[in-house]
Formats: C-alpha cells, sequence, structure tokens
C-alpha cells in the first residue's frame, strides 16, 4: 500500500546476515535467516488459529503495513482463502469497528490511509496529499477514494469506511499487479448522518452531520483537484458514495477525468459479463432468445441502476435493438413497489429512465405480484433486503422457466436476497446463479453431485480496467471501454469452464483474465486515439498482451532495498 517504505523493503527474518549488518539491524532479528515461504507458511498457520474473522482481518492489516511482500505472497497464492478475509464479507465488520480496532492495523506512525477533511481549502489539501508520504520514490497511479456514506449495505459509516478504499487497492495488486507503492486509499471526512457514530466517544472522524449538495460538491471538487494538481496521471475510482452522490459525481468528472465509479460502472460490467455468459446457457438449453427476455431489478439505487444501463447495452450492441426496445426489457422495483411514471411520488433522477408507462394505472408492491405481472425470465437484487427473494418467489420463477435466472447481489452475504441453496432447493436445481457474495457449494442429494455457485465479483472487472487505464493513460474512461471490459471478461472463459457451464473464470485465473481486461481497454484506447505512445508501439509490434504482463507487479519482483 502507497503508505510508507517501512513494509516496502522490510523482509523480517528472511533479510540476510549481510542486509541485517548493512542497515545496522544486527541484534535487532532473532539469529536465524529464513525464506519468504518458510514465513509464509507461520504467518498462514497462526491466521488460521485465529476464532474470528475480524481477528484474521486485524492480523492480515498488520502485516501489510510491517511485510508488504509476504503479504502480497500470501493473498496472491491463497486468494480464495484470503479475499473473503481482506474484503467481503469481513471488511463490512471491520468498516462497522474501525475506531475501536485502527489502534492494531498499523505500528505506530505508520498511516492507514489518507485523511482529508473536505472543510480544508485547496492549499492545504494539496500540502496534506503531499505530506501523506514524503520519503516515498513511487507517485500512486490509483486512488480509490470515498466519503463512507454507503459501504456495502451497511449505510453510512464515515470514517469507518477507509477499510473498503484499502481492501479495494489490495485486489488491485493482488487481480492485476498493480504495484501496491503506487496505490492510495483516500476518505474524504465530510462528517456522518449516523447519529450512533457522532455520539460515539470513540469513533475517529468528525462529528457533524453531513453538508447539503452546495457545500458537499464543492468540497469533493476541492479535493479531486487537490489530487490531480499533486498527482496529474492519477486514477481516480469513486467507491461507496450515497446513491445520488455517485450519480452526480460520476456524471460531473466521467468526461473531465481519467475516472470511473465501481459500484455503478464496474458493478454493471461485471454483472453484464455474467449476464451475456446467463443468457446463452438459456437460449441454448432452453431456447430463450435474448430479446425476449423480462428482467426484475429488486433494488433501484446506483449499483442497480449502473447494472441495468450496463445490460442494456448489451441488448443494444450485440442484439441490435433499439434503446427504446432494449429499455423495456426491464423493470424495476425499489421500496415502494414497481416503479413506475403515475405512482403519485417524486421519483429520484437516477430511477426516472426506467419508470414504465404501460402499467394501464395498477402499482405493485408486493414481489410476488410483480414476479405474476411481469412474469420475468430473469430475478436480479440489489436491495440489500434479506431473505426477499422467498421460496414462493423462486418456485415462480422456476414454474415461469425452464432455466430460470437469478442474481441476488447484495453484499454483505447477511444482505443477500437469497441464499445458493435457497435458489437450487427451490427451484428444483435447475436456477442460473450468481451472487455478489461468496457462498458454500451446494451438493445435489439425487446425484451428489456438487455445483458450485458464481459470484459476480467486482473483481473481476475493476483490477483489470485499471491496469488498462494506468499504461493506456486516455484522457477518460469512456462506456465503451467498460462495454469492452464486460466482453472480454465474458469471453475469458477456458473451455473446461464453459463445458461446466460456469458464468465467471475460475477465481485463481484472475491475474490471466485481468490482463485479458486490461488488452481490452487498452485495444479501446488505441482505437479512440487516446492510447499512450508505448501501448501503441506495444500493440504495432504485436505484443499488446505481452506488454501488459511484463508490467504486473508480484512478490517477485525486485524492491528498493534502500529504503526500510
Amino acid at each position: 500500500m502507497f503508505n510508507t517504505d517501512n513494509s516496502n523493503g522490510n523482509e523480517g527474518t528472511a533479510m540476510s546476515l549481510s542486509e541485517r549488518k548493512a542497515l545496522h539491524l544486527t541484534g535487532r532479528l532473532p539469529s536465524v535467516v529464513e525464506d519468504i515461504n518458510t514465513q509464509k507458511k507461520r504467518v498462514l498457520q497462526y491466521l488460521r488459529s485465529k476464532p474470528s474473522m475480524l481477528e484474521k482481518y486485524i492480523l492480515m492489516a498488520r502485516l501489510r503495513t510491517t511485510h508488504m511482500r509476504l503479504f502480497y505472497k500470501i493473498v496472491i497464492e491463497e486468494l480464495q482463502e484470503l479475499a473473503p478475509i481482506i474484503y467481503t464479507p469481513t471488511v463490512g465488520t471491520a468498516c462497522m469497528e474501525y475506531s475501536n480496532i485502527y489502534p492494531f492495523l498499523t505500528p505506530p506512525g505508520v498511516p492507514d490511509g489518507l485523511f482529508l477533511s473536505g472543510t480544508d481549502d485547496f492549499e492545504t489539501l494539496c500540502d496534506t496529499i503531499r505530506s501523506y508520504d514524503p520519503s516515498s520514490a513511487f507517485s500512486p497511479e490509483i486512488a480509490v477514494i470515498s466519503d463512507g456514506s454507503r459501504i456495502l449495505g451497511l449505510g453510512d459509516l464515515g470514517v469507518g469506511g477507509m477499510g473498503i478504499p484499502i481492501g479495494k487497492l489490495q485486489l488491485y495488486v493482488a487481480g492485476a499487479g498493480i504495484d501496491p507503492r503506487r496505490t492510495l486509499p483516500v476518505i474524504v471526512d465530510l462528517g456522518t448522518n449516523n447519529e450512533r457514530l457522532r455520539t460515539d466517544p470513540y469513533y475517529l472522524g468528525q462529528r457533524k452531520a453531513r453538508p447539503a449538495d452546495k457545500e458537499f460538491y464543492e468540497s469533493v471538487d476541492r479535493v479531486l483537484k487537490a489530487l490531480k494538481t499533486v498527482y496529474p496521471n492519477l486514477l481516480i475510482q469513486f467507491e461507496d458514495w450515497s446513491s445520488e452522490h455517485a450519480f452526480g459525481l460520476l456524471e460531473k468528472y466521467q468526461n473531465q477525468l481519467l475516472c470511473f465509479n465501481d459500484d455503478i460502472q464496474g458493478t454493471g460490467a461485471v454483472i453484464l459479463s455474467g449476464m451475456i455468459n446467463a443468457i446463452a446457457l438459456a437460449h441454448t438449453e432452453s431456447g430463450v432468445s435474448p430479446d425476449s427476455h423480462r428482467i426484475i431489478f429488486y433494488g433501484a439505487g446506483s449499483a442497480a441502476i449502473g447494472v441495468a444501463r450496463q445490460i442494456q447495452s448489451y441488448f443494444q450492441i450485440d442484439c441490435g435493438m433499439t434503446e427504446e426496445e432494449a429499455r423495456r426489457l426491464f423493470w424495476i422495483v425499489d421500496s415502494k413497489g414497481l416503479v413506475t411514471s403515475d405512482r403519485g411520488d417524486k421519483l429520484p433522477q437516477h430511477k426516472v429512465y426506467y419508470a414504465r408507462n404501460d402499467n394501464n394505472g395498477k402499482q405493485y408492491k408486493n414481489l410476488m405480484d410483480i414476479v405474476n405481472y411481469i412474469q420475468p425470465t430473469a430475478l436480479i437484487g440489489l436491495s440489500s433486503t434479506s431473505g426477499a427473494f422467498t421460496t414462493d418467489v423462486l418456485k415462480r420463477m422456476a414454474e415461469l422457466n425452464a432455466r430460470p435466472i437469478v442474481f441476488p447481489l447484495s453484499n454483505p452475504a447477511t444482505k443477500a436476497e437469497c441464499t445458493f441453496a435457497d435458489a437450487m432447493q427451490a427451484t428444483d436445481n435447475r436456477v442460473i446463479f450468481a451472487s455478489g457474495t461468496a457462498f458454500p457449494a451446494y451438493t445435489i442429494a439425487e446425484t451428489q453431485k456438487t455445483m458450485v455457485p458464481a459470484q459476480g465479483n467486482n473483481m473481476y472487472i475493476f483490477p483489470g480496467l485499471g491496469l488498462g487505464a494506468v499504461l493506456a493513460q486516455p484522457k477518460t474512461i469512456s462506456d465503451v471501454m467498460i462495454y469492452k471490459a464486460a466482453k472480454a471478461l465474458a469471453d475469458s472463459l477456458s473451455p473446461q469452464e464453459r463445458k461446466q457451464g460456469l458464468l465467471y473464470p475460475e477465481l485463481d485465473r484472475i491475474r490471466d483474465v485481468s490482463a485479458i481486461v486490461a488488452e481490452a481497454v487498452c485495444r479501446e484506447a488505441i482505437d479512440q486515439g487516446t492510447a499512450s505512445s508505448d501501448i501503441q508501439n506495444a500493440f504495432n509490434k504485436g505484443h499488446l498482451l505481452g506488454y501488459i504482463e511484463e508490467r504486473m507487479w508480484s512478490p517477485e519482483s525486485k524492491l528498493i532495498k534502500n529504503k526500510i
């Protein structure tokens, strides 16, 4: 993580005797000199002995800031085991407990991330950013930035949301080989509307209500200008902002800065990829043509609308439908029921596009009534409402479809609309399933066949998207780039994975997949005439994918040893 070079060069007991002597560390370490594989085994043994996921999170957080190379060796080589520890679902608990666990996450004096005050003026912000890590030889390439206002499905956690930028950047390193010394986690402290936090004596953020929109946008604008002033080539990823602000920030900056919103565009792209493969499965196995789908979105926040827009782009681009024809395939459901133009309430702007006007004045609130009315082929959940996809709803989906598509995408698992086991049991094991969080495999009792659920994890998209953008250095990340990234992910399935009916590649192939996604982003930048000269030259030589792979950092990459 881009915070100090202490963890970047430190190798602990793997340092040779000559290195210890040169750095005046003789006597400050035990006498044994061991290799990093032994260190890894020791950490894993201790990690696995911890009784709770939060304790494991704290242990790994401390290791990240004391022995970066060992941390990423473990994460990369044991990603299936470590991803749920360093990110979802455990990061949700860590964010809620952040003010309590903060003293145990890093050694004294080592920052966990960059905390910026929304009330600081431009020059103060620039000075704060420059002084964050003055000894580093590396400038950050990617910043993940949040204000903590909508953390996962947990709501406003204020500065406790710092765990999200940190976790995302760890996945950038593990998934796409972004150099950890060139990553920057940022929280903009604008206060919190969470009364519990404001009255908590241990809360680490500003104990004031969040500002009105005018002050909010002015504050964020100062922060972004300061970041881009200090680091002009920085890619900015917006993460976990409230729905209205997420859309507002993306609309304002998408065509101005090298940036994207992972909740809107990243989630949309990864679910689009899974839906492309789900639609192909449904077509092959039950004859449902792509243009005859009827898709319900249960949930109408920024992620839901972002996903819908991405899937709609597939119907328009690949299926040849007009925008209006593709738009009519979607029905959006919020807490008040089916979103219609004549429902009688004032709709937020981001819901207006999908508001139905063909309901003949009828309003539907209950999900079962909505399913019976629409008779959908696909049910996608982004509501953070646990159990919303009831057994009756799932059974009805199975009655309507030979291969019902069910995507409960809410995070963490406690917020998911249904589990994989729920969906399998209620649909006679016929469901085409993907979730937003990891669920255990399910064994079909009659055949003893074990089925592994697909997970629409943004990790399949944002690391490769970020890597491609960092290397190509386009002025902006276009909608077409996002679409090409999603298509590249869908097409990255191996023949064996397709034979197994998988919607996403195996997670242990994530680095290969991220390189493929990055290549698609770079190719689009080339087509748009905005790619860097290095990327253009690599493409001209027929070596683009190899060029990308050669620039992916790994724990075996050479480290600067003179900056401990």
